[in-house]
């Protein structure tokens, strides 16, 4: 086995250890991690969905965010904004979660599809 294969096996196996009898989404999770891709994951609730994500975050050693989707957000408060600093005479730009390594992004549908 090459470097890498031992690397990617040993980090399934860590993910595994968190996520218990999930196999498959655990590969097909590290397959669209490692061609920089991203993944839908359609599931009934509280089967693990959350866990995964965060587990592999752990196991990458990555700053991980959940985001829950609702009907009145709007892109800001995904992107983030600019604030203005009456102090300072001038803007900051506040980042929004999406600024970070691994995003779960719970229930999209239920936003407006200029927010989607």
């Amino acid at each position: 086995m090459s470097e890498h294969q031992e690397l990617i096996a040993a980090l399934e196996r860590n993910i595994s250890t968190a996520i218990l009898g999930k196999a498959e989404p655990i590969r097909l999770a590290l397959v669209a991690l490692l061609s920089e891709g991203h993944m839908l994951v359609e599931d009934a609730p509280g089967v693990g969905k959350t866990s995964l994500a965060k587990a592999i975050a752990k196991s990458l050693d990555c700053d991980f965010k959940r985001l829950q989707f609702t009907p009145d957000m709007l892109p800001s408060d995904i992107l983030g904004s600019s604030v203005f600093l009456p102090n300072l005479g001038q803007f900051e730009f506040r980042r929004g979660p999406i600024f970070t390594n691994v995003l779960l992004a719970d229930e999209i549908n239920r936003t407006t599809p200029r927010t989607q």
